[in-house]
């Protein structure tokens, strides 16, 4: 006699606590975010010792990010992006920290590399999560990510170069965790 009992549904890509942890992350992602890029057009295009340890703090508040989005991700695909994506954060911080005592050329160089690896690993990550939802936002964010970091590059050699498009960065990023975190809201299904 035949079995009447359901297959077993596959595994879901990640596991659903994930979902509102990760849609709380986003939405910490994007208030910093906003905030970080109004501190910094106040603060302007010198690099004053306020200016330089702002700079530094955004690229180590994606290391702790990545650490708390780590820590509830439970598959390998994201694991290994996130991972690779604190190796890459944690240099950008030290990079941009010392490019600070420099110029604000040299900030953008590092900015720029920063962008584009980072963006490439965000651009992964959304892949592999596509399954969850809400992602489309964030591979769209990894691609203009790449495309802001050569523009950073391109600023960096220009005669005066300023700091002000990383204000727009942060806050067009900020808004794609925004998107994700009511994206991943309504893919999420209500218990009754």
């Amino acid at each position: 006699m035949a079995s009447t009992a359901p297959a077993p549904a596959p595994a879901p890509a990640e596991p659903a606590g994930t979902t509102p942890a990760l849609r709380r992350l986003y939405v910490v992602r994007f208030v910093f975010a906003v905030a970080w890029a109004a501190l910094l057009l106040l603060g302007g295009s010198e690099l004053t010792l306020g200016v330089r340890l702002l700079l530094a703090l955004y690229p180590a508040f994606d290391v702790a990010a990545a650490v708390v989005d780590a820590r509830s991700a439970r598959t390998a695909g994201p694991l290994k992006g996130l991972y690779a994506n604190m190796a890459v954060s944690a240099l950008a911080a030290i990079g941009v920290a010392v490019a600070g005592t420099s110029s604000v050329a040299d900030v953008l160089r590092v900015w720029g590399a920063w962008a584009i690896v980072s963006g490439l690993v965000q651009l992964l990550v959304g892949l592999a999560r596509r399954s969850m939802g809400g992602q489309w936002a964030m591979i769209l964010s990894g691609g203009i990510s790449v495309l802001a970091g050569a523009s950073f590059l391109r600023g960096a050699a220009q005669d005066d170069p300023t700091l002000t498009a990383l204000a727009g960065y942060a806050t067009l990023g900020g808004i794609f965790f925004l998107v994700s975190a009511v994206r991943l809201s309504r893919s999420v299904p209500r218990e009754r």
